[in-house]
């Protein structure tokens, strides 16, 4: 599932556009949007997905960066009503924002896609209750930083 949709969107920019694309053709309403929702509520529900946890959220990598995720990682984080570590994406960021709460945001958007550009940062949040967050790293990259 995953990989299919790595191939979609391998060597697009993280842009705008992507995030447009992304939310017109595979957003909430699109059966690969509901089946990934499925599958990690399921991962979560039996222990095996996000079985981490530090400073009020779990989490857990899925997938390291591979050639058949066309170089992306898989991470999933369980979130609610909290910011998480202050971070940088050296090249870029997919979000997949799936609210298990009704209105449930993360930083601010719906249920849907987001993508950050490469060099961006934030202290991703959930608010108005819980949601779990799929996220791609090209190459898994990911910084963490002191910054608020």
């Amino acid at each position: 599932m995953i990989a299919s949709l790595t191939q979609s969107i391998a060597g697009r920019p993280l842009d705008q556009a992507l995030d447009t694309w992304l939310n017109q053709n595979v957003g909430p309403d699109s059966q690969t949007y509901q089946q990934l929702k499925a599958a990690c509520i399921t991962g979560a529900t039996e222990g095996w997905l996000c079985n981490r946890e530090g400073g009020g959220l779990r989490y857990g990598r899925i997938f390291k960066p591979a050639d058949d995720l066309h170089g992306f990682s898989v991470d999933v984080v369980d979130m609610k009503d909290l910011a998480g570590p202050h971070h940088t994406h050296p090249e870029g960021e997919i979000d997949l924002i799936m609210p298990l709460d009704e209105g449930a945001l993360f930083d601010g958007r719906p249920a849907g896609w987001m993508v950050a550009p490469a060099g961006s940062a934030h202290r991703p949040t959930v608010s108005q209750g819980r949601a779990l967050v799929l996220y791609l790293l090209p190459q898994g990259r990911i910084e963490f930083t002191a910054a608020a």
